[in-house]
C-alpha cells in the first residue's frame, strides 16, 4: 500500500517529530489503468463508506459532438495519442486527455476513467 501522509523529513533533510502515527485514511491505492476490451468495472470502498466505480476495461465511449451538442455511445477502435505517457498508446490504456479513434472519428477523453466509472469524450474539430 502507498502512504500519502506527510514526510518524516524536512526539505533540508532534518527529521520531523511526528505528532501521531499513520492513519488508514492516508493510505493510497495502486492506479487502475483502464484498457480497451470487454467491459469490466470494479467497485471500491472510499472514505466515508462511499462507493466508487473504477473502469478496468471497456470498448464503449460517450462521445459529444460540440457542433450539434449531441452525445452518442460508440465503439473505441484504438488509442492514437496519450500525453500522460507515450507507452500507454502501445498498451491501449485510456486516461484523461488521451486521443482515441472512434466510429465518429477522433475524440479526446474528458473524464477520469479510473475515478468516474465511465468514459466521456469530445469529438475533435478536424473531423467535422
Amino acid at each position: 500500500m502507498k502512504w500519502q501522509g506527510k514526510s518524516r523529513r524536512k526539505a533540508t533533510g532534518g527529521r520531523l517529530k511526528m505528532a501521531r502515527k499513520k492513519r488508514r485514511s492516508e493510505l493510497g491505492r495502486e492506479p487502475h489503468l483502464p484498457m480497451i476490451g470487454e467491459q469490466r468495472h470494479k467497485k471500491v470502498r472510499i472514505q466515508g463508506g462511499h462507493q466508487q466505480m473504477k473502469v478496468l476495461s471497456t470498448n464503449r465511449v460517450n462521445v459529444t459532438d460540440p457542433a450539434t451538442q449531441q452525445t452518442k455511445q460508440v465503439e473505441i477502435r484504438d488509442v492514437l495519442d496519450n500525453p500522460a505517457n507515450p507507452h500507454y498508446v502501445r498498451r491501449n490504456i485510456l486516461t484523461k486527455g488521451a486521443i482515441i479513434d472512434t466510429e465518429m472519428g477522433k475524440a479526446k477523453i474528458t473524464s477520469r476513467p479510473g475515478q468516474d466509472g465511465c468514459i466521456n469524450a469530445v469529438l475533435l474539430k478536424d473531423n467535422a
